[in-house]
């Protein structure tokens, strides 16, 4: 009781050491060991968490919060299948579970299964439909499948719920952008960053927009606290930087003539579940967009793309799945015109 007193304020440090005292007393006691687990999964020792949720599989191999907290670690890390695995024996024992239904959901997300995903958070949402996660992570997979419509209605109920979280307003943003309401994804974007002091990716799709309408002063400026983030970050976190964000700030910052200074350190890969990035040609300037969907267990961190598709132009990484209209390839050969034709068959 004491635990959940401190939990209740907010104070985890103190909570952990009451519960550690607690498992000391009572070795065997599944729910000291899950809830021990799951505190510590919410601080990502993942190591010392793994450890007590699996002290407590041992004793009760059928403590299906110990199993969902498992499977979502498991997710985390990308193993996909062996977390669905996980899944199916929680679905026996709670198949009315939201958070279980949602982490199928972004099981079937990291397997690029999207119509699977959405099926699962639709029923992840009826059962809790006032939980702002499900709604983000609903509105990031129609933004993945390119339906910004429906986007939009998710990612804005999620932010009558959450209006304190700079991210969805990103997303919001990214929505709003494709669908060609630019002043409205502006404000949503300064909301973004008002809001959001650490996440470079918003300063970063806000600088793209920005250079897209030909504002490349303000531009400019959202590119330089890209640049102040990431240095921070760089210096005081172990995260490493995504792949397609750092090539996207490379060419934003050799458009804007600037960069040059800003050294990715870090190696970087491909985490998780990497999803959509498209490409924008403009005359002679170069403009590609940045693009860069994550998918976790619950709603993690996540940017889109701004997309200007001008004839010719193709998406880099995500095909569109099979249930949309897919667009016509660019053709590899011209075919020669009428005229061309008889001209040809005339020096012959």
């Amino acid at each position: 009781m004491l635990g959940k007193i401190h939990l209740l304020e907010g104070d985890l440090d103190k909570a952990i050491e009451i519960y550690k005292k607690a498992v000391e007393f009572s070795p065997e006691n599944t729910d000291l060991l899950t809830t021990l687990g799951l505190l510590y999964l919410q601080l990502g020792v993942y190591q010392k968490a793994f450890e007590h949720l699996g002290n407590a599989l041992t004793y009760d191999p059928a403590n299906y919060k110990a199993i969902l907290a498992a499977g979502s670690m498991m997710q985390t890390h990308g193993d996909f299948d062996v977390a669905l695995t996980k899944y199916r024996v929680v679905a026996c024992a709670i198949p009315e579970s939201p958070p279980l239904w949602n982490n199928i959901g972004m099981c079937f997300f990291g397997k690029k299964k999207y119509v699977a995903a959405i099926s699962c958070l639709k029923r992840a949402n009826y059962l809790a439909p006032f939980d702002w996660k499900i709604l983000y992570n609903l509105g990031l997979v129609h933004l993945t499948m390119q339906q910004y419509a429906s986007a939009f209605h998710f990612l804005s109920a999620a932010i009558n719920f959450q209006p304190k979280m700079g991210e969805l307003y990103m997303l919001l943003a990214v929505a709003l952008t494709n669908l060609e309401d630019t002043e409205n994804a502006k404000r949503a974007y300064e909301e973004a960053v008002r809001l959001d002091k650490c996440n470079p990716l918003v300063n970063l799709n806000y600088a793209v927009l920005l250079y897209n309408q030909g504002e490349k002063k303000g531009a400019l400026a959202q590119y330089r606290e890209m640049e102040k983030k990431v240095n921070f970050l760089k210096d005081h976190s172990p995260l490493e930087f995504d792949a397609e964000m750092v090539e996207m700030a490379q060419k934003l910052g050799a458009a804007l003539q600037v960069g040059e200074a800003l050294v990715w350190t870090k190696p970087v890969k491909d985490p998780k579940s990497k999803h959509r990035t498209n490409s924008a040609n403009k005359s002679a300037a170069l403009q590609q967009p940045l693009g860069s969907n994550q998918a976790l267990g619950q709603a993690m961190s996540s940017a889109a793309a701004y997309r200007k598709l001008p004839s010719g132009a193709v998406g880099a990484q995500l095909t569109k799945p099979p249930s949309l209209p897919l667009e016509p390839e660019p053709e590899a050969t011209v075919e020669a015109s009428p005229t061309e034709v008889s001209e040809q068959k005339k020096e012959k």
